[in-house]
C-alpha cells in the first residue's frame, strides 16, 4: 500500500481520504488498467419491471460526470513506484476539495427529472480497484448477471468482494468480512516504507435517492484495517475518512454538515464500515444531514439485503431437529424449511414441488416431510405417487440436493432465508439479492436450464437479484436468454 493511504500530520483530514479514494492502495508495477484478466464484456441486461421505459442506456444519471474520474484513476493506476505515487498525491490534493462540499443550491443538483429511479435499494455495480486478481476492474450487475470465465479469472473473488463489502454494511467488523484478508492483496503488490499492503474495492447503490458512490482502501497488512472510506453522489463527498495516526485504532471522518457548520469532523472505529455507523452519529436536522442519511441508509439497506447461498449436499442428508425454519447459507436445515413451507406457503411449496420434477431423477409427485410422533429430527422426503415408497433427501445426489437449495432460494423471500434485512423498513421496498459462487456445480444441463428459468422469474419481478459465478456451459445458455447479464472475465 503506498504512501498516499497515510494522512500525515501536515494534511487535512479530507484531503488524505480524497486521496486514498483516487490513487491506487497498492503499487504493481505489473498491474496495468484494463488487464485481460479483468476485462467485462456484460451482456444488455433490462431495468426491473417497475422502471419507466424511458431510462437511457446505462439509466445511471452520475454516469456522465463518472467517467472523468474514472479515467484519471486508470492513468494514476500506471505510474509506478513511490516518486510517481508522491506526484499522483500531489495532483489530487491540488485538484481535489479539501473538505465534503457544502449542500449544492437549487438546481445544480441532480436532474428534476432523473433518467431511472430504483424502487429498492440495489447495488448496481462492483468496484475492484485492486483486489485479488483485478486490476480497475468495474463490473455493472442488473436484476441476473452471471460471471463466467476460466479457472483463476477471478470469478468467485468478485463475489466474495460483494459478500464482504455486504458483511460490513451489516454490522461485520473486518476480521468478519476477511478472514483472509493476505489473499485480496494484489499478486506483485510492492509495500511502502512501513511495510504496508493491501486491496480496494468499492460499489454503486441506486436507489430512491440516486446513484451513491462507496469506495474503501483497507490495508491488510502489517495490521488490517479501514485506512480510507469515501461515500459521494454525484461528485459531491458527504463521508470521507482517513488514518491520521497508525498508532491509534481509529480513522478521522468528516462528513457533510450543512448550515453554520458545515463538516462535522470525529473519529470512528478503523475495523467497521463508517457508512453503516453514520445513522447513529447524525441528527438529521439540517439539509446536509438529511442527504448523508438518505444516501448512508440506501447503502446499508442495499448491503444487508444480501444473501450468500453455497449449498453443501453433504451436510443437508442428515435429519434436523426442528426449528424457525430459516434457510442456512449452507441449506443443511433444508429439512426442517421444507417443513415450515409446506404448512405456510402451500403456493411456493407446489411450485418447488414443480421444479423437482424437472430436476430430480424418477418420478415426483411432490415434496413431503416426517415427523415423528414423540418429536425428534425432521427429514425431508420426495413423494413418489402412490403405491411407490418415498425417496429420502439422503438418498438423492449431490447435484439433486444443490438444485433443490437453490430452487428454494429462488422461490422464497427474506423471511425464511437467515439474514438481517433492514428491519427499519417493509419487505417490499427492499430487494432481496442472492450471491450464489458456483450456482451450476455438480448439475447437468437440464438441471441448470430450470434453475436458470426460475431465476429469471424471480428476477424479473423485481423483488429478487442474483449475482452467481457459472461454468461455461451455462454462460453460453444463458447468453442469448431475455433480463441475464453475463460478465466474461479473460485468461
Amino acid at each position: 500500500m503506498d504512501a498516499t493511504l497515510d494522512a500525515t500530520a501536515g494534511r487535512t483530514t479530507a484531503t488524505a481520504a480524497v486521496a486514498l479514494a483516487d490513487t491506487p492502495a497498492v503499487s504493481d508495477e505489473a498491474g496495468r488498467a484494463g488487464e485481460p484478466r479483468t476485462a467485462v464484456h456484460p451482456a444488455p441486461c433490462p431495468p426491473p419491471p417497475s422502471v419507466t421505459a424511458a431510462a437511457p442506456a446505462g439509466g445511471r444519471p452520475a454516469q456522465a460526470a463518472e467517467a472523468p474520474e474514472a479515467a484519471q484513476a486508470s492513468a494514476r493506476t500506471e505510474v509506478p513506484g513511490t516518486a510517481r505515487a508522491a506526484q499522483a498525491s500531489a495532483r489530487t490534493e491540488a485538484d481535489a476539495p479539501v473538505v465534503p462540499a457544502q449542500a449544492r443550491p437549487g438546481g445544480s443538483g441532480r436532474p428534476a427529472e432523473p433518467a431511472q429511479r430504483y424502487p429498492r435499494p440495489v447495488v448496481t455495480e462492483l468496484r475492484l480497484s485492486a483486489f485479488g486478481p483485478h486490476r480497475s476492474a468495474v463490473f455493472p450487475l442488473g436484476p441476473l448477471t452471471l460471471f463466467a470465465g476460466p479457472s483463476g479469472s477471478g470469478k468467485s473473488q468478485a463475489l466474495q468482494a460483494y459478500e464482504a463489502m455486504a458483511a460490513l454494511g451489516s454490522g461485520a467488523t473486518l476480521e468478519e468480512a476477511f478472514p483472509e484478508p493476505r489473499a485480496r492483496i494484489p499478486e506483485r503488490a510492492v509495500p511502502d516504507a512501513e511495510r504496508r499492503r493491501g486491496f480496494r474495492l468499492g460499489c454503486t447503490v441506486d436507489g430512491p435517492a440516486g446513484p451513491v458512490r462507496l469506495d474503501l482502501a483497507v490495508q491488510a497488512e502489517p495490521t488490517l484495517r479501514i485506512v480510507g472510506e469515501r461515500l459521494s453522489q454525484d461528485g459531491q463527498i458527504l463521508l470521507a475518512t482517513a488514518l491520521r495516526d497508525p498508532g491509534r485504532r481509529s480513522v478521522q471522518a468528516a462528513w457533510l454538515t450543512g448550515g453554520a457548520v458545515g463538516v462535522t469532523r470525529a473519529p470512528l472505529p478503523d475495523d467497521r464500515l463508517g457508512t453503516a455507523l453514520l445513522p447513529l452519529r447524525v441528527a438529521g436536522s439540517t439539509t446536509g444531514q438529511r442527504q448523508v442519511l438518505a444516501a448512508a441508509e440506501q447503502v446499508v439497506v442495499a448491503l444487508r439485503s444480501v444473501f450468500p447461498c453455497d449449498p453443501r449436499p453433504g451436510r443437508m442428508r442428515t435429519a434436523v431437529p426442528p426449528g424457525e425454519g430459516r434457510l442456512l447459507g449452507d441449506c443443511a436445515n433444508l429439512a426442517d424449511v421444507l417443513r415450515r413451507t409446506r404448512s405456510e406457503c402451500g403456493t411456493r411449496h407446489a411450485l418447488l414441488a414443480e421444479a423437482a420434477r424437472t430436476g430430480c431423477a424418477g418420478g415426483v409427485v411432490g415434496l413431503d416431510v416426517r415427523i415423528p410422533a414423540g418429536g425428534g429430527p425432521v427429514t425431508a422426503v420426495l413423494d413418489r405417487g402412490p403405491g411407490r415408497p418415498a425417496t429420502e433427501l439422503a438418498r438423492l445426489g449431490a447435484g439433486e440436493l444443490r438444485f433443490l437449495a437453490l430452487a428454494l432460494v429462488l422461490l422464497t423471500g427474506p423471511g425464511v432465508l437467515a439474514m438481517d434485512p433492514a428491519a427499519e423498513l417493509l419487505s417490499a421496498r427492499q430487494a432481496l439479492t442472492v450471491l450464489a459462487d458456483g450456482f451450476d456445480r455438480g448439475l447437468d444441463r437440464r438441471q441448470s436450464a430450470e434453475l436458470l428459468r426460475l431465476a429469471q422469474l424471480s428476477c424479473g419481478r423485481g423483488h429478487i437479484r442474483l449475482v452467481a459465478e457459472v461454468g461455461e456451459g451455462t454462460a453460453d445458455a444463458a447468453r442469448d436468454l431475455p433480463g441475464v447479464a453475463v460478465v466474461d472475465l479473460g485468461p
